[in-house]
């Protein structure tokens, strides 16, 4: 999974602007959908900025960062070393796609800007997996760019996703209704759509509330 990034600190500590500018956001979703306490994986963490940040405001949680790049997991750490984090866990590898996962259960899921830039086959492992490890009640919180009813909600989306599919033509921005309908067949349901700054939206799923 390509991640971008902007620069690197001397300590080792990859900067993602996207990051940067969006985990402020996220992070007021996730105060108030995640439970106080639990333990929450976070899939495709990347240079690990999102989980340094959430796991810092987020004390109650014991966070897990995984990404299928080993590679990634030195900036994880070295963010988790930054925040002098006591509850997060250090980084482990998961691939959505390889079974069984190297985890059993959850309390939450955090999977942030992951499903455009993978094959579609990507989210429907994510939703298999996380259907069988998330607790009664557990939250799979999704982020990134949708389509809402086949269109795309802005101009800048309709311009990322062809970017996408001129690198691999089988990313892109997805049909958030598509998602959800994957979703329901994994019992991950009752969903709560929020929309977030840049023409993303943030998507809550719960397990055991499907419709």
């Amino acid at each position: 999974m390509p991640t971008a990034w902007a620069g690197q600190e001397s300590d080792g500590r990859l900067l993602a602007p996207a990051a940067e500018r969006n985990k402020g956001p996220i992070l007021e979703v996730l105060r108030r959908v995640l439970p106080e306490h639990g333990e929450v994986v976070e899939i495709a963490s990347g240079t690990g900025q999102h989980v340094g940040h959430f796991g810092g405001a987020l004390r109650g949680l014991q966070w897990q960062p995984t990404d299928p790049d080993e590679e990634m997991h030195g900036s994880i750490l070295r963010w988790i070393e930054h925040e002098r984090l006591t509850n997060v866990r250090p980084p482990i590898a998961l691939d959505v796609g390889v079974n069984p996962w190297p985890i059993d259960h959850a309390d939450g899921i955090v999977c942030i800007n992951m499903i455009h830039v993978a094959p579609w086959q990507a989210a429907l492992d994510l939703m298999q997996g996380a259907g069988r490890v998330l607790r009664p009640g557990g939250v799979l919180f999704l982020y990134g760019p949708y389509r809402r009813f086949g269109r795309h909600t802005a101009p800048s989306n309709a311009a990322f996703d062809a970017q996408l599919r001129r690198i691999n033509p089988h990313w892109g921005v997805r049909d958030m209704e598509a998602v959800i309908d994957v979703a329901q067949q994994h019992e991950l349901g009752g969903e709560e759509i929020v929309p977030m700054p840049a023409n993303n939206h943030a998507l809550v799923l719960r397990k055991g509330q499907g419709r």
